[in-house]
């Protein structure tokens, strides 16, 4: 469950017109932080910003599933069914499977959610994208500079 604070920040992102990504980086920075404080560990940085996003979906953000032969057709019906569960209302979870995901996720190492780690997942995502996104980036960045 997201704390408070963090549904409180993605609802202002929310009110201030950003994007639904935008939105539900707060959910995959809130990941990231309870991995680094040990809550718990995940196998990759992938992983954590997977749960993270997982989080954002099923708290009623508008984040549409991954779409293209990036992902698996697994991973799109996963990221449905969590949109799905986010828009009906809020239901009881199994406690049986959210101990069993909690243990699990507690054996993992916490360096997922190192520095080094995290810039190697950026570079790596950045490097899957093509020229004219890295211009449409800059481009998008280079309008918020004040003038």
């Amino acid at each position: 469950m997201p704390e408070n604070d963090v549904i409180e920040r993605a609802r202002r992102d929310a009110q201030e017109g950003k994007s639904p990504s935008t939105q539900a980086g707060e959910f995959v920075r809130e990941e990231i932080e309870h991995v680094r404080q040990g809550k718990h560990g995940a196998r990759s940085p992938k992983q954590a910003i997977a749960i993270g996003l997982s989080k954002a979906r099923r708290a009623g953000i508008n984040l549409p599933p991954p779409k293209g032969s990036q992902s698996s057709r697994k991973v799109r019906r996963r990221a449905e069914r969590d949109l799905s569960k986010g828009r009906s209302g809020r239901r009881k979870p199994s406690a049986k499977r959210s101990h069993a995901t909690s243990n699990a996720l507690r054996r993992e190492s916490r360096s997922a959610a190192s520095h080094a780690a995290l810039s190697r997942q950026a570079k790596s995502s950045a490097r899957k994208r093509g020229p004219s996104s890295w211009r449409r980036a800059a481009a998008r960045a280079a309008r918020t500079r004040r003038t």
